[in-house]
């Protein structure tokens, strides 16, 4: 397949109308109101409380509001590496349609450092219901009270025990092991399946889903190989963003500075550049593949014999060029099956933030008939 050209890269970030129209009458993320509890306060701890109650605000419209009868659900806590207990959700349908469970883990956005179990509550109860699985929702510790790579660590040691413990679980593996998740939580799960291909887990992973992830984790345009430069175009560096939601900018004076920036980082090393995201305020090392999966390309197996993969990407995403040009790379030069579905004119995660819109629930079907393609891949 030839690259994509601007032209069609372009058309996929005009605005739909009916988010333009949500936007003309409501801001994206109300502010902070005096009945709020962290009211007047700019502290991590406050933007991360008012992110969850803006979400929390809107849980009467999404595809599913609550709690439903046919999965059961329950909290454990489980151990990782540093003595440390995490919880994880554990969903399972009341009634298995045929024979063992598939197992499927989810993890959760909110960019490292934000997020909870409740963000994956709906893909877990909708792939429990309708697809028979039993469904692992994993609360790995946030940053910046703990600095990368502890939610690696975290999600890492999370697979492991799941793999280990399925059959108590009720789950059977072979029936299909599918880890996923969106923005943070589809950085983490591109990561996981590399970790799982070269330390040979047991069951080995069958599926990977992607929705909306951070894959280079807006590493500068200079800082990828040169054949992907044309088709990176979202990156804040080249197209200011309009998303709504992930709204990466540099202010009033970005388009002036801007060139400036993307020339001066252009000469940095990975590893000075990281150190200077770092104190800019990213919560990973840029340098890793830890935290950047797409760097796994520069390993002798790069990304080949990784699961099938399904994508989910926004047109007015800003990360959208990152996952466009990995699902490319795992499908075109690593073998790696892949299925796509791309939201033009739509922003990062706007299923959440616009439930309303007719298309939020188109997203979220497609997410269940994501998975279901998954599970009916052989690796």
């Amino acid at each position: 397949m030839a690259p994509r050209t601007r032209e069609e890269l372009v058309s996929m970030a005009v605005m739909d109308p009916a988010l333009a129209a949500i936007l003309e009458m409501r801001p994206a993320m109300r502010p902070p109101k005096p009945s709020d509890p962290y009211y007047g306060r700019t502290d991590h701890t406050a933007l991360r409380e008012h992110r969850a109650t803006i979400l929390k605000e809107k849980w009467g419209l999404r595809y599913l509001p609550g709690l439903i009868p046919e999965v059961t659900e329950e909290d454990r806590k489980i151990p990782v590496r540093d003595g440390s207990e995490i919880t994880i959700r554990i969903y399972k349908p009341v009634t298995v349609m045929e024979g063992r469970s598939p197992l499927i883990v989810m993890l959760h956005e909110g960019g490292w450092g934000m997020g909870d179990l409740t963000d994956e509550e709906v893909n877990c109860r909708l792939f429990s219901r309708d697809l028979g699985a039993v469904c692992v929702n994993v609360e790995y510790r946030l940053a910046p009270e703990y600095p990368f790579p502890t939610w690696i660590n975290d999600a890492w040691d999370a697979l492991q025990w799941c793999a280990q413990n399925a059959s108590n679980l009720g789950a059977d593996p072979s029936k299909g092991f599918v880890i996923g998740g969106g923005s943070a939580g589809g950085n983490i799960t591109a990561v996981l399946a590399h970790l799982a291909r070269d330390d040979r887990l047991s069951p080995p992973l069958t599926g990977q889903y992607l929705g909306v992830p951070a894959v280079m984790c807006f590493l500068p345009p200079s800082h990828i190989p040169a054949q992907y430069r044309s088709e990176f175009i979202s990156h804040p560096f080249i197209t200011p963003s309009r998303d709504p939601i992930l709204n990466v900018a540099l202010g009033p004076a970005g388009p002036y500075i801007t060139p400036i920036i993307r020339s001066v980082v252009g000469l940095l090393p990975l590893k000075l550049l990281a150190r200077i995201f770092s104190m800019a305020g990213m919560h990973g090392d840029m340098s890793s593949s830890l935290f950047v999966p797409f760097l796994y390309g520069k390993t002798e197996r790069g990304h080949k014999d990784l699961p099938p993969a399904y994508f989910q990407v926004c047109g007015l995403d800003p990360l959208r060029d990152e996952a466009l040009i990995y699902e490319r790379v795992l499908r075109e030069e690593s073998g790696v099956k892949t299925k796509l579905d791309v939201y033009k004119g739509l922003g990062h995660y706007f299923w959440t933030n616009f439930p309303e819109l007719e298309m939020s629930r188109t997203f979220v079907e497609d997410t269940v008939k994501g998975m279901r393609w998954l599970l009916e891949q052989e690796k």
